[in-house]
């Protein structure tokens, strides 16, 4: 175990950037590991920089246009990877950390008295800082999985449904957490969870149907898949990510708010109910 240490009196900017050290480490790792190599067969075969590096760490979520930007950003010489030291290699790494890796800070146990200073001292920092406390998050759903209150998650308060169902020290726990609640507004775990996703990386959520006029699948059960796509995914590309053998027939897709036929290119939106149409026979 470690030290103890009083609360609010470690530094939370250290953690920040202790990850971030991580990370480009382990990214200079990968790309050092056969670099002289690596460069050398660049050069001679004349292939695209940004296209062999993105392919050397394909496994760690980095594309070709993670690289690319990242490259603009360095003082790095594209045409001459074989004169890059690791200082090079290491500063691409850390450029490749944030074209790749976006990051949010979740500032936890925010009841905590001493939390709010740290939180203020984290929001210097060059990323969203969310202020959470998921223990009160925790306690809200286990309630309402009881049905000792009605609580949606990201809400900004409670109902409790069972005045006589909860012990003295439950009541004291749950008017702590309504006094959190009236402070930031939620218990944050929900607001960093949307703001990851749908903020940072850009996703959409769709849900795909087998009847566009009931909202059901084959065996009748109402909108029962939500899909989490990147923006811009195509109607055919999302046939795909539903099964193979419906982006291999696919014939067309019917948007089911609007009862209107798209084609293979059309790019979904947030909230799409879409109907996949395929070829019989596939």
């Amino acid at each position: 175990g470690g030290e103890p240490v009083n609360p609010g009196t470690h530094e939370p900017i250290d953690d920040v950037g202790f990850l971030e050290n991580e990370i480009d480490h382990w990214i200079t790792d990968i790309l050092m590991d056969g670099w002289s190599k690596f460069a050398r067969k660049v050069k001679l075969e004349g292939v695209e920089l940004s296209e062999a590096i993105a392919d050397k760490l394909s496994g760690l979520g980095i594309d070709v246009q993670d690289v690319s930007t990242a490259l603009r950003r360095v003082d790095l010489d594209p045409e001459s990877p074989d004169d890059w030291g690791e200082d090079d290699i290491f500063e691409l790494s850390q450029g490749l950390r944030k074209t790749s890796k976006p990051m949010l800070l979740g500032a936890n146990k925010i009841d905590v008295q001493e939390a709010e200073e740290n939180y203020e001292r984290l929001c210097e920092l060059d990323y969203p800082v969310i202020p959470m406390s998921c223990e009160s998050e925790l306690a809200l759903r286990r309630a309402a999985e009881k049905n000792l209150i009605d609580y949606f998650p990201g809400d900004s308060e409670f109902t409790i449904l069972k005045e006589n169902g909860l012990s003295k020290g439950q009541r004291n726990a749950l008017e702590s957490i309504q006094d959190l609640l009236d402070n930031w507004g939620s218990t944050g775990v929900q607001e960093a969870i949307d703001k990851a996703i749908f903020d940072l990386l850009g996703m959409i959520v769709v849900y795909p149907v087998d009847d566009e006029n009931k909202l059901t699948d084959t065996k009748g059960n109402v909108l029962p898949d939500a899909y989490l796509v990147p923006e811009g995914t195509t109607a055919h590309e999302f046939a795909y990510k539903i099964h193979s053998d419906l982006g291999d027939s696919f014939v067309k897709a019917i948007d089911a708010e609007t009862d209107r036929r798209v084609g293979k290119d059309y790019k979904l939106k947030n909230g799409n109910i879409i109907r996949i149409v395929a070829s019989k026979g596939r």
